[in-house]
């Protein structure tokens, strides 16, 4: 939690200094480019306290009111940080095509063009840390922010070109035309955002890959269950939920029934990180299996729990 804080805080500092310096110069030189990525730092810097705050509150523990953690804080951190860019980027549209229709102007090409390789060279090594942390947490609140920043890298190298171009050629549409462009680029960030952030708020299952490493596991123990059936997942930020009903042969003892849940959900947390598995077991019935085959499935009991099943009592008397 403190390494995901500090690089969350790393990312306010960087996005409140790129703000300043673009909007200054993007007023200064009216480049309408440079003002347009003054403002998607704005939106950066918001979404960056946003994720920090979410990052911050959905590592604490469970409490009477938040039963289930509060994981999903980060789900909602991302879905307003993807609201976001789809304003910054329709803002941009809007003031693009007005300089077109009426003209544009841009002078002092030279500091836009410093601004925007200091942010390119700033905002790649903050995304690159925010991403290895996100990855290394499963951090939705991170990842949305370093998606944020990572755009930044690709607009403002975008708007450094454009701007090379209205000095070499001295033709200033260059500016507008570069701001739809990042407006674009930015829309296509947020789409690919919301998707990822808003799913998992719908209590959407995990993906395939994942659910496939859980019923893998599962099945590595057939020989000590008859079935199991109702299996459900979803996600809340970087915690995974697991249920699932797995039917037992009906005279195994409590105790082993209890020791196979506990291996099955061990092995399930070593694999994914996060999980929160719960396992509800049920006697089998004769539809489900025959006597002798319930009896090869069960466990042979060493003694461990005292237990007085048959397989044991048959064992002890021989």
């Amino acid at each position: 939690m403190e390494e995901k804080a500090r690089v969350a805080s790393m990312s306010v500092i960087s996005n409140a200094f790129l703000t300043v310096g673009k909007v200054t110069i993007g007023f200064t030189s009216g480049s309408v480019s440079i003002l347009s990525e003054g403002i998607h730092s704005g939106i950066d810097l918001f979404a960056a306290l946003i994720a920090f705050f979410a990052v911050r509150e959905s590592g604490k523990p469970a409490d009477d009111r938040h039963a289930y953690g509060h994981g999903k804080i980060e789900n909602v951190s991302g879905t307003v940080e993807a609201l976001l860019i789809f304003v910054a980027a329709t803002w941009i549209m809007v003031e693009a095509i007005h300089k077109i229709t009426n003209g544009v102007q841009v002078e002092s090409v030279g500091w836009g063009l410093v601004i925007m390789g200091i942010s390119a060279v700033l905002n790649l090594i903050v995304s690159t840390m925010l991403m290895r942390v996100a990855k290394k947490t499963d951090s939705v609140a991170l990842e949305a922010d370093s998606m944020h920043l990572r755009t930044d890298v690709y607009t403002s190298a975008g708007v450094f070109v454009g701007l090379i171009l209205i000095q070499v050629t001295g033709w200033s549409i260059f500016d507008p035309v570069v701001a739809i462009v990042v407006a674009l680029l930015i829309i296509k960030t947020a789409v690919n955002l919301t998707r990822e952030a808003f799913m998992p708020l719908v209590d959407t299952s995990l993906p395939a890959a994942e659910t496939e490493i859980i019923t893998s596991i599962i099945n590595k123990h057939e020989h000590e269950f008859v079935e199991f059936h109702k299996l459900r997942t979803r996600k809340a930020g970087a915690e995974r939920h697991i249920d699932l009903h797995l039917v037992v042969p009906k005279d195994n003892s409590v105790a082993q029934v209890h020791d196979l849940c506990n291996r099955i959900e061990r092995e399930i947390k070593e694999e994914l990180h996060e999980a929160h598995v719960l396992i509800h077991s049920e006697p089998c019935t004769d539809r489900q299996t025959s006597c002798a085959q319930c009896e090869g499935m069960k466990r042979k009991c060493d003694g461990t729990y005292g237990c007085e099943d048959p397989v044991h009592r048959s064992s002890r008397n021989n």
